[in-house]
């Protein structure tokens, strides 16, 4: 059916197509010339994609000059859309120490444009049933469904309490237009405008230091605090600059970075988790030990978090190799 709507949008015959990348979600993707343009068809199911938002999100970053997909064609009744191609670099391929700085400042500048004057309304809001609804899918996926830990009362107790430092955190901070998964896999290099900017169909109003920590604590790459603290206190004098920030905020930011991202690591586990067990995407899993680590990182820094950052050092970690391995014997024999 996709091969016959883009007949229909682009006529016949029609040009050679290649598969191209593919994501956590069950959106496929192929790769396509039109003349002299570089074209993406997208074949987004509606049932589980949010294809009008990214359509709507395309068109509103576009027009504050971010560079994102540009939509030619679009049906949401079939869930397919014809794009414009922002090329095969991922930023996670060309990150390292000499270009990381050059790179990460692209990308901060892009993402100060959008807290400033990304849209406002129409956006769901992160608000704390938001926010704990994610953090129940570390306890739903990874505590119970991929480690089958018990989790009684004393624990139980734990995490809630924790979980109310991270949602109290959270909501205190400014609200702004968050991407939600503003990070290396979903930027990449590009010669004009870079960062390109992808998979922003899910965006919110949250917490300002949600996309922040996305990027420099990535699940995906990892660099020393140091840096990491250098690059955000950097975004901190831009985005006061823009108007995102105050100055009196400044000594309480690096402490809501911190928290942000035990939320969000917490619940990207979750989710890899999740991806592994109900959806056979068991690939992610290699990247927990990462996105745990930094939990741990935090959590001995914060007295509020160091029960939670024992659970998970202690626990959870240790039985990762165990489980992974299983889930890779199974998928084989499958």
């Amino acid at each position: 059916m996709l091969l016959q709507w883009l007949e229909q949008v682009l006529g016949a015959p029609l040009p050679a197509l290649s598969a191209a990348s593919s994501d956590a979600s069950f959106r496929r993707y192929w790769r396509l010339r039109h003349g002299d343009q570089r074209l993406i068809a997208v074949d987004a199911p509606p049932a589980t994609e949010n294809n009008a938002a990214f359509v709507r999100m395309a068109r509103a970053l576009r027009a504050i000059g971010l560079n994102v997909p540009e939509i030619v064609a679009e049906d949401r009744e079939r869930g397919f859309l014809l794009v414009g191609d922002l090329g095969e670099q991922l930023y996670l391929d060309h990150l390292n120490s000499d270009t990381v700085d050059r790179l990460y400042g692209d990308a901060i500048g892009a993402l100060v444009t959008l807290q400033a004057a990304g849209p406002q309304t129409d956006l769901p809001r992160y608000d704390a049933e938001f926010l704990a609804r994610e953090l129940g899918i570390f306890d739903e996926w990874l505590l119970a469904g991929l480690l089958q830990i018990p989790v009684d009362a004393e624990v139980r107790a734990m995490l809630d309490t924790a979980y109310g430092v991270l949602l109290e955190s959270a909501l205190e901070q400014p609200t702004v237009c968050v991407h939600r998964d503003f990070h290396s896999r979903n930027l990449m290099l590009t010669e004009r405008g870079n960062p390109g900017i992808l998979d922003f169909q899910d965006a919110v109003l949250g917490p300002v230091s949600y996309d922040l920590v996305s990027l420099l604590k990535d699940c995906y790459i990892d660099w020393p605090r140091a840096r990491v603290v250098d690059w955000a206190m950097g975004y901190f004098n831009r985005a006061v600059q823009a108007g995102v920030l105050r100055v009196d905020q400044e000594d309480r930011f690096l402490r809501w970075f911190d928290l942000m991202g035990v939320q969000r690591h917490l619940k990207a586990a979750g989710i890899f988790a999740r991806l592994a067990l109900r959806d056979g995407k068991s690939d992610y899993l290699h990247y927990l030990s990462r996105t745990l680590g930094y939990i741990v990182e935090v959590g001995r820094r914060h007295a509020q978090l160091v029960r939670l950052a024992t659970l998970v050092e202690e626990q959870v970690m240790p039985g990762l190799p165990r489980q992974i391995a299983a889930i890779s014997v199974r998928r084989v024999r499958s």
